[in-house]
């Protein structure tokens, strides 16, 4: 990841042009005409050896010949001239190129290489960033730029737009300048040999011009460089996304129910929402999504209140927000009774709220001044359809100021063409977002909603205590590792299903208990030790899905009926799959939980984001009832609820006539497991646990299969995560004033923790900290605190436990690294009552030995010049310190790589 350089690329001073010419229609031609009629006002340079001048300016014969260096070259000449061309502009100085020729990748040099990597190969030295090959190029209309081929210019405006599709971008550009939208940027991607999303992402999310950015994706390359840059990016601003192929390719061959189950779009979407984003289908919704979260307020619910003059649009709104999954609001009493008051007795009596066709401007002002005091109503949705009584343009005039003083999300819906055309203007123009249907403005209410969630869910702090699962994890780890070794050793992928349990139980997931036999007869002897009644399954590598060919026999009572089950799976396997190696039986005690539903996990190895895990409805028909929600891992109790949350069968799992509800606690540790067995195995590529059951009384794992795959030596499987998860590996015990005090990285789980540590420190600290006052943690900011990106972040915190066993933290030193790794800001503070006892150098050193390890280029921070003791603690450790001229602050730097 990297955007070194992105700055020539972006904002370039300069721009040289090579392969300009005058041939009609020609690229060359057409990237010439547009840079000259975009506005742009630093130099441009025409490079053709064939030509003196071209479109009334001086043309160059090579690179070398230009007077000077361009900040940013484009090319589009023949594929086999690149790589030396960007040779020579390496060379020269300049540090971006935009390379528009295609069939780089197709064509081979001398060496055997592609023209594509050659072109790399000789970019690599100078680091000379390269957009494309095969890309429409580049726009950034606030400086007049357009250094593309595309047939018509953008209009400068906030959004950010970037794109892998050449074809979608050229219509893009159409479709929002008829619109009036503008951009700050619009990214012509091509086949990204260089710079790529997330390279464009971490400019975008620091870029000043950017207000929000929208993404065309049609195949993500770098899964975990991808995520890095997309959390930081939707962080700091809107991101949106279109991706297309959403059509499910059809079933593949998996040995898994979780395989088949995850297909690439639903890991896409998870992969988005766990990144703080929000997908939109289309790309008119792309456009019109941001223009509503642009205008929407950041507080606020998901409960609607219609107001309508019109019964049919407010019924169309509300199948359109019940098919969505939205909530429509159920209007308090004091509200029913004053709306009774106002409008005539016809009217609708509840929500959605039809004021009658006849209404006056002062019926619409009244009855939204009513629904904006109700508790109930986290937003309301205003449809009005034309009528002779009263002009819409009047109606609008009445209600713009209310609405734009109002706390609350307003969306309107003017229905019709001419009639409201003037009425639509005056809500656009005043910021209310605005729609020509009830369907289009319930789509964007739930945009509002859907993007609230993704967010919400960033800053929730899973709780500080959770049942341990596993009190010894290395001896789990090494528990898990002998089986799988041994399976792998026998030349098998799959482990049988009590070896599938033994990995389990070592993640500390309840399963049944279950006992293996190889013979009918041996079957026969341990059922009644297990005691009735037990079920029996066919053991064999060669069968998944031991259902299919009737190897699971339930409820069985008696010593006869398990000759008889057992004799008969040998005879049905034998008939139906001869070619299965039969190796016995697992016979297990029947569990008998009437009340409990039946649900799968599992997990399984996508191609881009590798480990996903899978939740959902369980049993034989998984496949068809297609009911599951796909996450990332690692996972916390907040991320596995929200699994949940997200299937048909949490309602179920909530209780039902007279059912209780379901251990959703004992469901999410499970899921919290299964990640920690994806990022601690990297043997394990599928996994499935179905049936799972849950009730009231915990869960029971009744059946699972796994299948494996060998590892090199060195595999660790954190290199095939989309997301870092908490590297155990740098925690440290230590001996600090006579006492054990961890050091380790900050995790998300230290949220309570922290919030107790900042109210600790005195306020004088906190404006040494911050270099302003501040009495509390906002939740965002405690979010950014302790849910750190462990690639381009760390925290490390001093945390020790008290008397009562619950751990409090002491100290913290952290430093946040730009995309490049070469420079870091760090900052370092100890509780106020612990100061000057060692704490913080401990915790600097450690922050210092680790940046050093992890190859960060420098540390550098800013200090209050009266702060004497930090000034002390920094020049011990070797910093320069020089004071920043009229700040009343010192700048510190750390070097920490060697100078060659």
């Amino acid at each position: 990841m990297s955007i070194r350089n992105l700055q020539q690329m972006f904002a370039p001073r300069s721009v040289a042009l090579i392969g300009a010419s005058q041939r009609p229609h020609s690229v060359g031609a057409t990237v010439l005409r547009n840079l000259n009629e975009g506005g742009f006002k630093g130099a441009i340079f025409p490079v053709n050896p064939k030509h003196a001048e071209l479109a009334g300016l001086r043309c160059w014969p090579d690179v070398t010949s230009l007077p000077e260096t361009p900040e940013l070259a484009v090319i589009c000449t023949p594929p086999a001239t690149v790589p030396a061309i960007i040779r020579e502009l390496g060379m020269r100085g300049t540090r971006a190129a935009i390379v528009l020729t295609a069939g780089l990748g197709a064509r081979y040099d001398d060496t055997g290489r592609t023209v594509k990597q050659a072109m790399l190969d000789e970019a690599n030295p100078w680091l000379l960033r390269i957009l494309g090959p095969n890309c429409v190029g580049l726009l950034v209309p606030g400086i007049g730029l357009n250094a593309s081929f595309a047939h018509t210019g953008a209009l400068p405006g906030g959004i950010a737009f970037v794109s892998q599709s050449g074809a979608l971008v050229t219509g893009v550009l159409d479709w929002a300048k008829s619109r009036g939208i503008g951009f700050s940027r619009f990214v012509s991607l091509g086949e990204s040999a260089d710079v790529d999303f997330g390279d464009v992402l971490d400019f975008l999310a620091s870029d000043i011009e950017t207000r929000a950015i929208l993404l065309y994706v049609e195949d993500i390359r770098h899964a975990r460089k991808f995520m890095s840059a997309a959390r930081a990016a939707a962080r700091s601003k809107p991101t949106l996304i279109v991706k297309s192929g959403r059509a499910p390719e059809g079933a593949k061959a998996a040995a898994s129910h979780t395989g088949a189950l995850a297909g690439s779009d639903d890991v896409y979407d998870a992969a988005i929402r766990r990144a703080g984003m929000l997908r939109v289908l289309t790309t008119e919704d792309l456009f019109g999504a941001v223009e509503t979260l642009a205008h929407a307020h950041p507080a606020g619910g998901e409960r609607l209140a219609i107001m309508t003059n019109g019964g049919g649009p407010g019924v169309m709104a509300t199948d359109a927000l019940i098919c969505d999954g939205g909530k429509l609001a159920t209007l308090s009493k004091e509200t029913l009774g004053q709306l009774d008051q106002l409008l005539p007795a016809t009217w609708s009596h509840g929500n959605p709220v039809d004021i009658i066709g006849d209404a006056p401007a002062e019926r619409y002002v009244q009855s939204l001044e009513v629904l904006l005091k109700d508790p109930q109503a986290d937003a309301i949705l205003f449809i009005h359809a034309p009528t002779a009584i009263v002009p819409s343009v009047d109606i609008a005039n009445a209600i713009v100021p209310l609405a734009k003083a109002a706390s609350r999300n307003i969306l309107a819906c003017w229905l019709g063409g001419d009639a409201v055309a003037q009425a639509r203007q005056l809500f656009a123009q005043a910021g209310i977002p605005t729609f020509d249907t009830p369907e289009e403005a319930v789509r964007g209410f739930m945009q509002i909603v859907q993007y609230r969630r993704n967010q919400q869910l960033l800053m929730q702090v899973p709780p500080a205590n959770h049942v341990d699962l596993v009190p010894d994890p290395a001896a789990s780890r090494a528990t898990v590792k002998k089986v799988i070794q041994s399976a792998l050793a026998d030349g098998r992928d799959l482990l049988s299903e009590p070896e599938s349990k033994v990995v389990l139980a070592a993640f500390g997931i309840p399963v049944v208990e279950t006992r293996i036999v190889s013979s009918v007869e041996e079957a026969v002897r341990v059922a009644p030790e297990i005691g009735f009644p037990v079920a029996i399954k066919v053991l064999s590598p060669d069968i998944s899905h031991k259902t299919d060919v009737g190897g699971v026999a339930l409820d069985i009572e008696s010593v006869e009926a398990v000759r008889e089950a057992a004799e008969g799976m040998n005879r049905r396997v034998s008939r139906m799959r001869p070619d299965a190696r039969l190796e016995g039986f697992a016979v297990q005690a029947m569990a008998r939980r009437p009340e409990a539903q039946e649900l799968i996990v599992g997990l399984t190895t996508d191609p881009v984001f590798g480990p996903v895990i899978l939740f959902g409805a369980g049993g034989i028909a998984v496949e068809l009832t297609a009911d599951h929600a796909i996450g990332l891992p690692p996972l916390n109790m907040v991320l596995a609820r929200d699994m949940v949350s997200r299937t048909r069968v949490a309602r179920l799992l909530g209780g039902y006539r007279g059912r209780p509800p379901a251990d959703i606690d004992a469901i999410c540790r499970v899921l919290v497991q299964v990640a920690q067995l994806a990022i601690d195995m990297p043997e394990i590529i599928e996994l499935d646990i179905n049936p799972l059951l849950a009730d009231s009384r915990g869960v029971l794992a009744l059946d699972a299969r796994i299948k494996i795959a060998a590892c090199g030596p060195d595999a660790s499987g954190l290199d095939r995560l989309a997301i870092r998860p908490y590297p155990v590996e740098l925690e440290q015990w230590i001996e600090w004033d006579g006492q054990p005090l961890l050091l380790r990285p900050i995790k998300p789980e230290d949220g309570e923790a922290h919030i107790a540590f900042f109210a600790a420190l005195d306020p004088e600290d906190v404006r040494l900290r911050m270099f302003t006052g501040m009495r509390e943690l906002q939740p965002a900011q405690l979010m950014r605190f302790t849910q750190i990106d462990y690639d381009r972040e760390m925290a490390f915190i001093a945390t020790r436990k008290r008397a009562d066993g619950e751990s409090e933290t002491l100290g913290v030193a952290r430093a946040i690294s730009d995309p490049d790794n070469e420079r870091a800001e760090f900052a370092v503070v100890v509780r106020s009552d612990l100061k000057g006892r060692g704490l913080g150098p401990l915790l600097m050193k450690r922050l210092i030995d680790y940046s050093r390890s992890h190859g960060t280029g420098e540390l550098v921070g800013e200090v209050l010049a009266y702060n004497s003791h930090m000034l002390r603690m920094m020049t011990r450790f070797g910093f320069d310190i020089k004071p920043i001229p009229g700040e009343g602050t010192m700048q510190l730097r750390l070097a920490l790589r060697q100078s060659s």
